[in-house]
């Protein structure tokens, strides 16, 4: 491939940014407060867009165009589901979480709860959420400059994590506010730019793409003779009597090869196919072949109508238990503020996902040969040299990967300040000593991970992260919020059964994956089982255990829910972290609205 200066100057030029960025901010980042909820002086404008530019993952820049291309209309559920958490997330969680003066989630348990064990289980699930989230975040890194720039996949894992580490390190909640903001509005010209340049040129050619019609019923054909090239293990379906050149991982020679109509092939890394004009292409095991099936909802019938439930369970209810989507939360003025955040963060979301949605379906008639490999999620990537040859599509390129680099940067720089705080808070005296070595330790975690886990389908790998997060935190902050019988042993018991349900259905897909046998639906999206579980073991043994509640629960009660106006606020255990000199530092700090 060949060496594209625009996208290493695109990668440059965010890295720069980033890191400027980061350094000016951090300069005024000395106490843990500003380490763990700057301060709580974030304005709600740029609180949202914060909170939009480390939402806006790899499974929502890359993952999204690639379920388009792969699943079709059953794909829209994602980013309907991904932007409509933040509707139950601002009804029912939003203020009464700010009012709760919590610093991070285990600390709101505690203080709604009064368990220390409460808080302890909590901090384990937190931490195993933030891990699973930021994997995929380092191998959509990896994957992106595989895609454009032909260098290993660790390159971009390291260049990620070393730029995240140090603006993290360097300033914590304070220093990465302010890039995360500016990365949204990068992430969304990235993605707008080339969706309206790709239209323009779809429209002017006045014919569909050389795969044919997304209106035929058939499969997408290869529209010239192609080589495919094998970069991990896949196993695909073939639609039709397809007759191609194989040429295995080390040999020097192809041979001929017919598959048959409705045979699966399993092909190893290394290898290459050359598929002649016009055959039809076959796909992954997991993707709509004909588009008839494609542009049409539920065809796979009853376990694809249940994975689509069980999906809305996880993103609609999952998005409320995500830990670096709360704690910028706490980093609002007031319940008022925090509420205005997310009603910001709602039109912020809904105009983004408008564009990966146009270049999914233009990727199945451009890049049909994605199918064949598994590696949906570089449509985004490969569709402008597809469409635009020559130096336009190379521009185009590197503005969709500087945005894509973007996205990997901002959510995980907002996963790791989540996680640093919760394991300096909880494991240690909460110093801004104590953040910057959880920051360092923790972070290892998920890197070693995504360097040796294979990847999987950036925006599954995520889902699975939401399936979590409902199954075990949505019932404990619903109930905690509008519940005054939640006992701490019941909102254990639910946490406990929800995230083990989910963690036995993550095993299964694991094994499935490794062995090649399929996974049944639940292994996939287990929230539509998980979920009713722990709501039910919560309530039954919360009605079980009534001397688990706590003491206080009118008082904390009335604080989560009055206005603010009538100052019932209080910020938790303000001298728990830190030393005397930063809580007085603390103290000049004046709120902006």
């Amino acid at each position: 491939m060949q060496l594209n200066p625009w996208a290493l100057s695109g990668i440059a030029t965010v890295a720069a940014m980033t890191f400027y960025l980061g350094h000016r901010s951090s300069r005024f980042a000395n106490t843990t407060h500003d380490f763990l909820v700057a301060r709580r002086t974030v304005r709600s404008r740029r609180n949202a867009a914060a909170i939009s530019g480390e939402y806006l993952s790899a499974a929502s820049f890359l993952g999204i165009a690639g379920i388009i291309l792969k699943e079709g209309a059953d794909g829209l559920w994602f980013p309907i589901g991904f932007a409509a958490g933040y509707l139950a997330l601002m009804l029912f969680v939003a203020a009464p979480l700010r009012r709760s003066g919590a610093y991070t989630l285990p600390d709101f348990l505690e203080a709604r709860l009064g368990s220390v064990a409460l808080r302890r289980c909590g901090t384990f699930f937190v931490v195993f959420i933030g891990i699973l989230y930021m994997v995929p975040q380092l191998q959509g890194a990896g994957l992106a400059l595989t895609t454009v720039l032909s260098v290993p996949g660790w390159v971009g894992a390291v260049t990620v994590f070393a730029l995240v580490g140090i603006n993290v390190i360097a300033g914590g909640m304070r220093a990465i506010t302010v890039v995360q903001a500016f990365q949204y509005w990068l992430k969304l010209f990235a993605i707008a730019l080339p969706a309206f340049a790709l239209c323009a040129v779809f429209l002017a050619g006045g014919k569909p793409g050389p795969a044919g019609s997304l209106g035929s019923p058939a499969p997408p054909v290869f529209g010239a003779e192609t080589t495919v090239d094998i970069r991990t293990d896949v196993t695909f379906e073939v639609g039709t009597l397809t007759q191609v050149a194989v040429r295995p991982a080390g040999a020097a020679t192809e041979h001929a090869e017919i598959w048959v109509q409705g045979s699966a092939q399993r092909l190893s890394q290394g290898t290459q196919v050359r598929f002649p004009a016009g055959t039809a292409v076959p796909t992954v095991t997991d993707a709509k072949a004909a588009n008839s099936d494609w542009l049409r909802p539920g065809s796979g019938g009853l376990a694809d109508l249940l994975q689509t439930y069980s999906l809305i369970f996880a993103t609609f209810l999952g998005t409320m238990g995500l830990p670096h989507v709360l704690v910028r939360f706490y980093t609002n003025p007031d319940g008022r503020s925090a509420r205005r955040t997310t009603l910001h963060v709602l039109l912020l979301l809904g105009l983004f996902y408008l564009f990966p949605i146009i270049l999914g379906a233009l990727s199945r008639m451009y890049v049909p040969e994605l199918l064949v490999t598994g590696q949906t999620d570089a449509a985004v990537l490969r569709l402008p040299s597809a469409m635009v040859p020559g130096v336009a599509g190379q521009v185009i390129g590197a503005v969709v990967l500087a945005g894509a680099f973007a996205a990997f940067l901002s959510t995980s720089s907002g996963l790791l300040v989540s996680l640093a705080g919760v394991v300096s808070t909880d494991l240690s005296k909460g110093r801004v000593l104590d953040f910057r070595i959880a920051a360092g330790v923790v972070g290892l975690v998920p890197f070693a991970l995504a360097l040796v886990l294979r990847p999987n389908d950036l925006s599954l790998s995520v889902g699975m992260s939401f399936a979590l997060a409902a199954s075990t935190f949505s019932p404990l902050l619903l109930l905690g919020v509008w519940w005054r019988g939640l006992t701490w042993p019941g909102a254990m018991a639910g946490m406990i059964f929800g995230g083990g349900l989910v963690l036995g259905a993550l095993g299964v897909e694991m094994v499935s994956r490794f062995t090649g046998d399929p996974a049944p639906w639940f292994a996939d999206q287990p929230a539509l089982i998980t979920v009713p579980v722990a709501f039910a073991v919560t309530i039954l043994v919360s009605l079980a255990t009534p001397n688990g509640k706590p003491a206080d629960v009118n008082p904390i009660m009335l604080r989560l829910h009055a206005p603010d106006r009538l100052g019932f606020m209080r910020d938790r255990a303000v001298a728990r972290f830190g030393q005397a000199e930063e809580r007085v530092r603390m103290g000049r700090g004046r709120h902006r609205k």
